[in-house]
């Protein structure tokens, strides 16, 4: 995924929660080449305060267990719940929480459409305008 992608797909989300008009968002830019723990929005509403990590692409996406870690770190020092969001082509976002996220191998983690489809939760479940089922 490019820079200039994932910088959109970010602005798509902070657009999308402003416009519920229950949730307020902000934006970190270059929060990953920054030496603190950042994540890429901080959203709050509705009595409640989220750090999401955002990813994209076509297919699997890793994440290096550094950034699941700052995550956790900021999430707990800001008082926010942590959570994944991932778009993937031509899919909607979806939302996931830390311990629902796939683990390779090694000590890092993954996040494929067959996991966000089974283990994530839509935009509107995640900002309260519905309850998704899960077959």
């Amino acid at each position: 995924m490019s820079k200039k992608k994932g910088s959109r797909l970010e602005r798509e989300l902070l657009e999308m929660f402003f416009s519920t008009g229950r949730f307020a968002a902000g934006r970190i830019a270059g929060s990953g080449s920054t030496s603190f723990p950042a994540p890429d929005l901080v959203v709050g509403g509705m009595g409640r305060v989220l750090a999401i990590e955002c990813k994209s692409g076509n297919g699997r996406r890793d994440i290096n267990a550094e950034q699941i870690e700052e995550l956790n770190l900021f999430s707990k020092v800001f008082g926010a719940e942590p959570w994944l969001g991932v778009r993937f082509d031509n899919m909607p976002w979806y939302f996931l929480k830390l311990e629902d996220v796939g683990k390779t191998s090694g000590k890092n983690y993954f996040v494929d459409k067959k996991l966000a489809l089974e283990k994530g939760i839509a935009f509107e479940e995640l900002t309260g305008k519905f309850k998704q089922k899960k077959l």
